[in-house]
């Protein structure tokens, strides 16, 4: 797999922010992100490249306006910096194959889910509702995660 340009992710469609973001470590207001009070069913894959990386079930509302996770999806291995550009160190999480800068992993999360806070930058990811992974070939994680939904195809009587 070859790292795309800037140039090469606009012309994927990716905005600015999404490529500050995942390939300049940036980070996108509290709040004002797309996916921070999203309670759909569904799997988060890396923006650039579309590997999956976290399942709703494993969602939690933080109280910090991003996207937070109890974990990364089971054989999901990211990528762990130890950052200090706030002048303190904190574990950055990066995607496995696109290297994509995702944010950061604290350990306050839900004691009885783990403790651990996988904070997102919803501009570092892209969401497949569950009745859409079929559609989007993730017909096989849909059935592992989510067995009684169905997808788009069969609920729209296409199948």
């Amino acid at each position: 797999w070859k790292r795309p340009s800037d140039t090469e992710l606009r012309k994927m469609g990716l905005s600015r922010r999404q490529i500050a973001v995942t390939r300049h470590d940036g980070t996108e207001p509290a709040f004002q992100n797309e996916y921070w009070d999203n309670h759909k069913a569904g799997i988060y894959l890396d923006a650039i490249s579309g590997e999956p990386l976290y399942c709703s079930l494993d969602k939690f509302d933080s109280g910090t306006g991003w996207p937070s996770f109890t974990r990364a999806l089971p054989g999901v291995v990211l990528t762990m910096n130890t950052d200090y550009h706030l002048g303190f160190a904190r574990t950055e999480m990066r995607s496995p194959i696109a290297d994509s800068h995702l944010g950061h992993i604290f350990p306050d999360g839900p004691e009885d889910r783990g403790g651990m806070r996988h904070c997102a930058n919803s501009a570092s990811l892209r969401f497949v509702a569950a009745e859409d992974m079929d559609a989007e070939g993730f017909s096989e994680l849909r059935e592992l995660l989510f067995q009684d939904i169905q997808p788009s195809d069969v609920r729209n009587g296409e199948l």
